[in-house]
């Protein structure tokens, strides 16, 4: 058995050379145990960004150097982590939460990641952007090649469920059209799992976490 980590991040667009900025990784060990985190990244490159990709993760919203704490005006005396060292850990903001340098991110993703199996909502979209910030800073990724979509693994749960003969309650799972193109809302009801509210939608750990839980669903064995 391997460690499994279920991940997500927001990035500062779609194209190949996007950075990203929040990062949400959930580690679960072989033996059940667990632990969470997001990071923050202090010194995000935004030279190539695309506005209507910050909008989509509430990049001026959430960002702890860049969010609107009041009314948008710079103020000293809130936004002191403006002045802490931009090479280690800046500021804890939460529980697990951290404000860190970029290459202290890929000290920590690549350590989170090492010989796991990523699971995900279109995985490889956020691997492809943690690969790249790997290198930048002289280190390998070292996750497991097979990446986990738990979108199509939910699909052909769905399309099993529907033509198992003899399944007591199939009713949460009628409604759904399994071709693609699909909905992760629809998706996701249709497993029985609620879709994060707004206040976790388009975050990194809220959507690792639905990741999670969707995974779980799938994952468990069923009852006949």
């Amino acid at each position: 058995m391997t460690p499994i980590v279920f991940l997500d991040t927001e990035t500062t667009g779609l194209t190949h050379d996007r950075r990203p900025w929040d990062i949400g990784m959930i580690r679960r060990e072989p033996d059940g145990t667990q632990r969470e985190i997001t990071l923050f990244i202090s010194d995000v490159n935004l030279s190539g960004a695309e506005l209507i990709g910050l909008r989509i993760g509430h990049f001026y919203d959430r960002h702890p150097l860049y969010r609107a704490a009041n009314g948008g005006a710079f103020d000293p005396e809130q936004d002191d982590a403006h002045h802490l060292d931009p090479w280690h850990v800046r500021k804890m903001l939460a529980d697990g939460e951290c404000l860190v340098s970029e290459p202290r991110a890929a000290e920590i993703v690549e350590r989170w990641t090492r010989g796991a199996h990523v699971v995900g909502s279109v995985p490889n979209f956020d691997t492809e952007c943690l690969a790249a910030m790997l290198r930048r800073h002289g280190l390998c990724p070292a996750w497991h090649y097979h990446l986990i979509d738990v979108e199509p693994l939910a699909i052909g749960w769905l399309r099993g469920l529907m033509s198992a003969d003899g399944y007591a309650d199939k009713s949460f799972c009628t409604d759904i059209d399994t071709e693609p193109p699909w909905k992760s809302d629809d998706i996701s009801r249709a497993c029985g799992v609620e879709p994060p509210g707004d206040d976790e939608r388009h975050t990194a750990l809220g959507d690792a976490r639905w990741a999670m839980r969707l995974y779980d669903q799938i994952t468990a064995e069923v009852d006949e």
